[in-house]
């Protein structure tokens, strides 16, 4: 009896900063593991944790944008923040990371994003948005597994949002490493 109550608890791969972030997870019918988790943090605010979830481990940014297949980004919010303040984050990780000519590609997905996230208008404490690029290459944004309108087109604007916390210039060099499996702190 007390293999089986073992064997049905989920395994979990992480526990950082006081959540579990399960080993693996399904995405539309497949599997993706845990590559990292991290968090934003500034001074002594914490923003957000993060884990990112592919087909396969990846240790650098190019082996992750490169890799076919779905992929999720959880963001899990650790205080009230207005969706704009995200907005604001996730254009200038853009502007920073990604050359001109890729932000022109991307620009109606952007303008697209932009309109579904200030719908929401605020995410609280606990909120949990997850960036699911999907296996058509479109990225879905889920606000606590509700989507949040229609799937973006274009697996180059997940690849955008990807360099945002996985680029060049990051929005937090802790947590990029995190993301890409290295310790986080």
């Amino acid at each position: 009896m007390a293999a089986s109550l073992i064997a049905a608890r989920p395994a979990l791969a992480r526990r950082y900063e006081g959540h579990d972030f399960p080993d693996s997870l399904e995405l539309e019918g497949q599997r993706l593991s845990l590559n990292g988790v991290g968090k934003r943090a500034v001074a002594v605010i914490k923003g957000y944790l993060a884990a990112l979830y592919l087909p396969q481990p990846a240790s650098s940014p190019e082996a992750i944008y490169a890799a076919a297949g779905p992929k999720k980004l959880q963001i899990l919010m650790l205080l009230d923040v207005s969706t704009e303040e995200f907005i604001k984050a996730v254009e200038k990780g853009v502007r920073r990371n990604c050359s001109e000519a890729e932000q022109a590609e991307i620009a109606p997905s952007l303008s697209q994003f932009v309109s579904q996230l200030r719908a929401v208008g605020k995410v609280r404490n606990k909120d949990l948005i997850e960036l699911d690029q999907l296996p058509s290459q479109a990225t879905q944004i889920r606000l606590n597994g509700r989507a949040i309108g229609a799937p973006i087109a274009g697996g180059a604007f997940y690849t955008a949002l990807l360099k945002v916390f996985l680029g060049q210039r990051p929005v937090d060099a802790r947590l990029k490493r995190g993301l890409l499996g290295g310790s986080p702190d």
